[in-house]
């Protein structure tokens, strides 16, 4: 199942501080680690227990809490319908606390101490590169739900938010359907917006578009007057956003201060759902643009459900949003794949995992056992006034997973 793709896990820029070169190359290998002897699942008695990996507190809690609780509720609605193999799921959830090396020692006392069968959580791509040698290591499975750079792929990992040509090349294909010619790039100082623009310039470079400007904030920066001065000066057709966390809410309303426009200048962000507008503010995102696979809005018999239910769970004036929906989503894969392999053992439920469906509230999802991500559609939204997001565009149809981009001849040099 995996050849020379797991022997490849993304390259690293050069101008990424060293904090994050360490987070992010340190899992970079010529040959990949061969997964461990690992730590078999604690099944001897009515329930099975999974961990909950998510940051409930810290600057990305703005964003984690909120798939914490859906993960929650599918392990609920799967309880009541009778578990996984007679079994009651139990979750351990614990705080990653927006820290790295934190996310790592939990996911080790997840996995050595509760011996869960899964993991679900991380956001961040320097999360989830700190705690990838940890489920390598220990042979264990991490199901990841938030869309990222692509350039990876783990036996240990399953990626059920989009990889890179589901949603950040269908974004500038948008964007270029849409006549523009140029862009600013504003983003986190980490892993994911580094490595996703230098694959923003590639695309731009091969379809005739100019890059004006390129600028990294900390995460939990608060400070934005100096970039939104210079994209403002750049008088760029458009801005793409690979801010993470509250930083937003500052670069919003800089942003917004500044005379800056949707109609004038507007922003396609890839980090920013239904959640993070109430905390922003919609009065700073009207018009502005999104690329995810799910929306609140999506269509469908499938999705009317998990709203409802959610709103039920958690209150009614509760959103949902794309990195919930591939959170709980994820849990009833795991389900699906365990029920396949007729076993909670890791290497049963990996060999098990390819082809298999959910009908989603996204739509239908198909695991890509070659890659261990699944088929996503994508989607482009404009944030309305109310804060709800509707859907501008998408793909049509699901779009088979490609996270070292090699159906791209632009993107040759990038893995």
């Amino acid at each position: 199942m995996f050849t020379k793709h797991r022997r490849r896990l993304a390259a690293c820029a050069a101008a990424i501080t060293a904090v994050v070169a360490l987070s992010s190359c340190g899992a970079r290998t010529d040959d990949a680690t061969a997964p461990g002897a690992g730590v078999s699942a604690d099944t001897s008695g009515d329930t099975v227990k999974v961990g909950l990996l998510n940051s409930l507190s810290g600057t990305m809690a703005i964003s984690e809490v909120t798939v914490r609780d859906s993960i929650t509720l599918a392990i609920e609605e799967i309880n009541a319908a009778g578990g996984v193999l007679g079994k009651q799921i139990e979750p351990i959830s614990e705080d990653g606390a927006s820290d790295w090396p934190t996310f790592a020692e939990k996911a080790e006392k997840l996995i050595q101490e509760d011996r869960v069968a899964a993991v679900f959580g991380c956001w961040t791509s320097a999360s989830r590169k700190a705690v990838l040698p940890v489920f390598e290591e220990n042979d264990s499975l991490l199901f990841y739900p938030v869309q990222y750079e692509g350039l990876e792929q783990s036996p240990n990992i399953f990626y059920t938010g989009a990889t890179t040509n589901q949603q950040i090349v269908p974004a500038l294909d948008y964007l270029k359907s849409q006549g523009t010619e140029s862009l600013y790039l504003v983003g986190s100082d980490y892993v994911f917006p580094r490595t996703a623009n230098n694959i923003i310039k590639a695309y731009a470079e091969a379809n005739g578009m100019e890059i004006l400007g390129e600028d990294y904030a900390p995460l939990g920066s608060t400070e934005f007057s100096t970039i939104v001065n210079k994209v403002k000066a750049s008088q760029a057709d458009a801005v793409f956003n690979t801010l993470n966390g509250d930083s937003n809410v500052a670069f919003f309303k800089e942003y917004t201060s500044a005379g800056l426009t949707a109609e004038a200048m507007p922003v396609l962000s890839v980090s920013i759902a239904e959640e993070e507008v109430g905390s922003i503010g919609a009065q700073y995102l009207a018009g502005q643009l999104t690329a995810w696979n799910y929306y609140q809005t999506t269509p469908g018999a499938a999705n009317e459900a998990f709203v409802e239910a959610y709103r039920a769970r958690y209150g009614a004036d509760k959103p949902t949003s794309d990195p919930m929906e591939a959170a709980y989503t994820s849990v009833y894969l795991w389900k699906a794949m365990v029920e396949a392999a007729g076993s909670f053992d890791v290497t049963a439920v990996r060999d098990a995992a390819d082809g298999i469906t959910f009908e989603a509230p996204e739509g239908t999802v198909t695991v890509d056992g070659a890659t261990q991500h699944v088929y996503k559609t994508a989607r482009i939204g404009r944030i309305g006034a109310d804060g709800v997001i509707t859907e501008v565009w998408n793909s049509g149809e699901p779009i088979k997973p490609d996270p070292f981009l090699e159906g791209y001849d632009w993107a040759s040099g990038l893995s």
